[in-house]
């Protein structure tokens, strides 16, 4: 299973600071705030992937 973060809230514009926190830490958006419920809100972000290795040149 893949590692994701989520942000649990009570309001919309709290979700958004939170997911705003999360992008500061270099974390990639998935899920933007949706109401999930009648009085929460969540979004979600997972790592960036990292650059596949380079394979060596030959000469």
């Amino acid at each position: 299973m893949a590692i994701r973060y989520s942000v649990q809230a009570e309001t919309r514009e709290e979700c958004v600071r939170g997911l705003e926190q999360l992008v500061q830490l270099d974390l990639v958006p998935v899920m933007l705030p949706v109401q999930v419920r009648t009085d929460g809100w969540m979004a979600r972000a997972v790592p960036r992937p990292s650059a596949p290795a380079e394979e060596p040149r030959q000469t």
